[in-house]
């Protein structure tokens, strides 16, 4: 493809993210949408419903004239949209994306900033979903709607767009069951549910880490005692649950203590990780909101990337039984409950580890407490098969006009729990995973922004990949 031609793409798709793209995303940032698992009355709040609404409504107005898209409902679940664009050259490829949000934290947002308030200060969108994953589907969207305007071939393009992952996508099997036909055989799953690196380079994810999570409780007693008369003689609930995360963890150095959680990290992955520090350097770490004077969990950059990526962790997330501190009497604790986030690297299985992590935790604790690990949420990691040719083409292509370089592969350290799935149904297809979240992004987090130049960008990436795949 000439060169006028990927200007002329590039300047209708920067117009189209200004005129319509941005007003639309804005309205949806406005939605609080969360997530069934942070909202119990998710369905009589009717906020995912709106969410889904107002993306059909742009979807009608950006004039792909023969796509159609459909609401599908499952009693008791969250609903799922799918969107078919009939091709005009070979191949059929499948996007996916998600409308469900994180819970706000509103009290942490930064000065002049909401979860619900859209706020433009370029070159960032600020609000909560605006890059985990409100902007995914409208990307996309335009992709195909740029290839359209310019008469240029592209597949058939089906989206898939689900109201559950921010809970684990568990409402989304049966979905993928029910929906077998809808959703078709693609030869191309594309998902930018994911990070970059920076905003120098377009990224594709080559892998991402598994999720086990749960609830660890320890009780000794059936009400609070006074710690003076108590203290010694009744064992104290946060140290024995203390000495059972020990068992799973060196708190010293972080290392996760069971092998069933690990996997070979082969020459290849090392390379990998080698290129991509090559690029980032010591930003691998000193892009987090790190303390001055705080280290990493080590100093090699190759091996934090590996660490973060291909290496299991544990993150206490959460906690029960403490009060406030300054609600906090001389009370021995009746329990103590931790939830425990567990990232496992690509290969592990998930079922098989929680079963290993709750026998672990749950066996002989000191002085006969009671222990419970409860499993919550189990997820399997993602490691992508080789691009197709005429896609990994056309992606340089598009990096090439944009920055001067080829693509960058990324080590991905959260979750896609559709990612496994697909690849278990699909195991033929080629996987296309990139997204605009860079190591500010701060999905989940406060301050959640999108970077607006990026993502334009990047819709010329996925078009050209689009075409590659037609034209092959």
């Amino acid at each position: 493809m000439d060169e006028s031609k990927v200007d002329s793409m590039l300047n209708h798709i920067r117009k189209n993210w200004a005129e319509s793209v941005l007003p639309s995303l804005c309205d949806f940032i406005r939605i609080p949408a969360q997530s069934p698992g942070f909202d119990p009355d998710w369905e009589e709040r009717g906020e995912l419903d709106q969410a889904i609404e107002l993306f059909q409504t742009w979807l009608d107005s950006i004039g792909i004239e023969d796509m159609t898209h459909t609401v599908h409902r499952l009693p008791g679940r969250t609903p799922v949209l799918i969107v078919d664009v009939p091709g005009t050259g070979s191949g059929d490829v499948l996007f996916y994306s998600h409308l469900d949000k994180q819970p706000p934290v509103t009290d942490l947002w930064s000065e002049g900033k909401h979860p619900f308030e859209p706020v433009y200060e370029a070159p960032y969108l600020y609000g909560r979903g605006s890059v985990d994953d409100g902007y995914g589907g409208y990307l996309c969207a335009l992709a195909v709607q740029t290839l359209r305007a310019h008469g240029i071939p592209h597949p058939r393009c089906r989206f898939l767009i689900e109201t559950c992952e921010e809970s684990g996508s568990f409402d989304l099997p049966p979905y993928l069951d029910a929906l077998s036909e809808e959703i078709g055989t693609p030869d191309l799953v594309v998902v930018l549910d994911s990070g970059a690196g920076d905003y120098e380079n377009i990224w594709v994810t080559e892998s991402l880490r598994g999720l086990v999570a749960g609830k660890l409780r320890v009780e000794v007693s059936s009400e609070g005692v006074h710690s003076g008369f108590a203290g010694g003689i009744i064992p104290e609930t946060f140290r024995i649950a203390r000495n059972l995360i020990s068992r799973v963890e060196d708190s010293s150095s972080g290392e996760i203590l069971l092998p069933e959680l690990y996997v070979e990290i082969d020459d290849s992955l090392r390379t990998r990780a080698e290129r991509i520090v090559e690029v980032l350097g010591d930003s691998v770490w000193t892009g987090f909101p790190m303390l001055d004077g705080v280290q990493p969990q080590v100093m090699d950059p190759v091996e934090l990337v590996l660490n973060g990526n291909w290496r299991p962790a544990l993150a206490v997330i959460g906690a029960n039984g403490l009060p406030p501190t300054e609600e906090s009497g001389n009370v021995l604790r009746p329990y103590t409950e931790f939830a425990l986030s567990f990232r496992i690297p690509p290969g592990v299985d998930s079922e098989v580890v929680g079963d290993v992590i709750k026998g672990v935790l749950e066996k002989n604790p000191p002085h006969g407490a009671k222990a419970t690990f409860e499993l919550l949420v189990g997820a399997d990691g993602f490691r992508a098969p080789p691009l197709n040719p005429s896609i990994d083409s056309a992606l340089n292509v598009a990096a090439q006009h944009l920055y001067g370089e080829n693509w960058m592969p990324l080590f991905e350290g959260g979750t896609i729990p559709f990612l496994s799935m697909m690849q278990n149904r699909f195991p033929e297809a080629t996987f296309l995973v990139t997204g605009s979240m860079g190591p500010d992004g701060n999905a989940h987090g406060p301050d959640e922004k999108l970077h607006v130049p990026a993502s334009e960008n990047l819709t010329l990436a996925i078009s050209l990949a689009l075409n590659g795949l037609s034209v092959g």
